[in-house]
């Protein structure tokens, strides 16, 4: 996707391309709530009866969750919080990295743990959105025709299959089509709602806060459960702030108070007026909208709607799993690249197949989009809750708001946030236990990998030849040195690499220029080329080479050694051999980590793409040098 502009942002036609593409992109998961939002409240397992009463305040919450949580918190506030133009939990926390430096261990420990907690929530999300989306679609079919119910879960199935097989194709081909899709369905479903908003005008009442007041009081404890299905309409808050690096803030706040709002409104709206006339439409209301001709096509609209809805989860869900493996919390996976011209649009074969088999496996478990709302709220409400939390250190410690202003929005947001998480996370025996049990299991996997790495690195650096006395030792007793250039791959800056201190005890020669290269992930988004790469001189024939990145950005080792040339450093990449270390890790009763965790770290490195792939290291002048680690 194109990028915003800097400085206020684009404008004029650029600002309406951009805002049309975001539609697709970013409101493909909100805009497909009208599905099965309004019918949970009234059909599902908490539903309430359908009273004039119980339809105004369920529209009252509806308008003003709207209103206050994506409105005024996500593109009000939130969005404000941006990594160098970046969004997302990730970006979040990275932004606050340089600031911990200088706070209490409170701020260090507690804020990159719910980070974490928050990013492996995203992938259940990933796995229950492309699910209850397509479903809800295909389930107008036995609104159509109730014969048709037991082809629901086989075209359902069908649908997801080819959603994934396309996915190493990338979404360049049909990328231009999701915005105008998108718009052509926020079109309908908004007219389809004024239709029958002018046939029953009293439902506009609902706009009244106290109807929503009026709904506690008369339904207590059954209509604080009803938070829960109230809540689907918000479920893509998360992805406004996620997918603000692709468009920048101006052209989705466009795209959100012009279109998407406006149809929102008039699609829950409409549907409530329905089950004013109607109360028996609360079987599914929103199909119930459209006439006998309109079914078919609605469907066929919805099904497109939901695959576009999915397809930008899929990709979010692509992006993320990049950045965790830049950030150190993943091992190193496959990542292709689908397009020339978008370095955003990225394929991870190992990300896709799971989501693959997790969505279809929900779906047939689930069986229902009904079932499966239940374990839709509680992932992503969790995700709103943390996101305030951090958002709150972010005003405090960047932002520099006293600490009455913190507290008025943490508390604000927090009271719509926990009443909503509080009102999913019971249904956690219903479903909501799926996105909590895979948040724990990622959440495991990756704070493994992170804290494996660091004591991997501290053993190593352990171990390691100090460089003053390396280049010492070749001073006073200089080897043998052989044409061409030798880089190797280090993370510990300042330490020599074992890879070379095992070369040079056993085979006694030295190449002729020695490159120590040691690739760093800072924490923003990108690094600019200029800053790319630094050179320090050693002497004697040996550089050290710093190559920094962006957690957006794809190392390149070939890259790296073409940008040092200008910085003193010769080299012909065919000239060149690198040497790699390659470790076994063996568990111990050392301080670090427990023993299941050192052996689950040592399976998830033996399972890591190979370095010569991740860094594009021309494989055949690579040498890899075994080292034995006791973790």
């Amino acid at each position: 996707m194109p990028q915003a502009a800097d400085g206020n942002g684009p404008r004029g036609r650029y600002l309406l391309t951009l805002s049309l593409a975001a539609l697709g992109v970013v409101y493909g998961d909100i805009g497909t709530s009208p599905l099965y939002a309004i019918r949970q409240a009234f059909h599902g397992p908490h539903g309430v009866d359908v009273t004039p009463g119980n339809v105004w305040g369920i529209l009252s919450l509806v308008f003003w969750s709207l209103l206050l949580v994506i409105s005024v918190k996500y593109l009000g506030v939130v969005m404000r919080a941006d990594n160098r133009g970046q969004g997302g939990i990730i970006a979040l926390v990275a932004l606050l990295a340089p600031s911990q430096a200088s706070e209490g261990r409170r701020h260090r420990a507690l804020v990159p743990v719910l980070g974490l907690f928050g990013t492996a929530l995203l992938f259940g999300d990933g796995m229950i959105t492309p699910a209850i989306s397509v479903l809800s679609a295909v389930e107008g079919l036995e609104v159509a025709a109730p014969g048709l119910q037991p082809y629901v879960i086989p075209v359902t199935v069908g649908i997801l299959i080819a959603l994934f097989l396309f996915q190493r194709r990338g979404t360049s081909g049909v990328g231009a089509v999701f915005g105008p899709v998108t718009l052509l369905w926020f079109g309908v479903i908004a007219a389809l709602g004024l239709a029958q908003i002018a046939r029953q005008p009293a439902v506009l009442a609902a706009l009244n806060p106290s109807h929503a007041v009026s709904f506690f009081a008369a339904n207590g404890w059954v209509g604080f459960l009803v938070l829960g299905a109230v809540f689907l309409v918000v479920t893509g808050g998360e992805a406004l702030y996620a997918d603000m690096g692709h468009f920048g803030r101006r052209p989705i706040r466009v795209a959100w108070f012009a279109v998407v709002l406006p149809s929102l409104l008039s699609s829950y709206f409409g549907q409530g007026a329905l089950l004013l006339s109607d109360p028996g439409a609360a079987e599914n209301p929103f199909y119930r909208l459209a006439p006998g001709w309109g079914l078919y096509p609605l469907i066929a609209l919805a099904t497109a709607a939901t695959i576009i809805a999915s397809q930008a989860v899929i990709s979010g869900a692509f992006s993320l799993m990049r950045q965790a493996v830049q950030l150190g919390y993943s091992p190193r996976l496959t990542i292709e690249h689908t397009s020339v011209e978008e370095v955003g649009q990225i394929y991870v074969p190992a990300i896709n197949w799971a989501l693959m088999v997790s969505t279809i496996a929900l779906v047939i478990g689930f069986g229902s989009s009904s079932n499966l709302a239940a374990a839709y709220g509680v992932a992503v409400s969790s995700d709103m809750v943390i996101t305030t939390i951090v958002l709150a250190v972010v005003t405090r410690s960047l932002w520099k708001w006293s600490w009455p202003a913190v507290a008025a929005v943490a508390a604000v947001f927090l009271g719509a946030d926990l009443a909503f998480f509080s009102a999913n996370v019971i249904k956690v025996p219903q479903g909501g236990w799926f996105p909590l049990v895979v948040a724990t299991a990622v959440f495991t996997l990756m704070a493994t990998w992170k804290r494996g790495r660091e004591v991997l690195y501290g053993r190593l650096r352990e171990r390691a030849v100090p460089l003053e006395l390396l280049m010492g030792d070749v001073a006073a007793e200089p080897p043998a040195r052989v044409p061409g250039t030798a880089v190797f791959m280090t993370p510990n800056v300042g330490a020599t690499p074992p890879a070379l201190v095992h070369n040079l005890a056993h085979n006694k020669v030295l190449h002729e220029q020695v490159i120590f290269l040691s690739v760093v992930t800072e924490e923003v988004p990108a690094v600019s080329a200029q800053e790319r790469v630094q050179v320090k001189d050693l002497g004697q024939g040996f550089y050290w080479v710093t190559a920094r990145y962006g957690f957006m950005q794809d190392p390149s080792v070939p890259d790296i050694l073409e940008r040092a040339k200008g910085l003193g450093v010769e080299s012909r990449l065919e000239a060149t051999t690198f040497f790699l270390g390659r470790e076994t890790l063996i568990s111990t009763d050392r301080p670090g980590m427990a023993r299941w965790r050192e052996r689950l770290f040592s399976i998830m490195s033996r399972n890591a793409q190979r370095a010569t792939a991740f860094f594009k290291i021309p494989p055949d002048q690579v040498f890899e040098v075994g080292v034995q680690v006791e973790m």
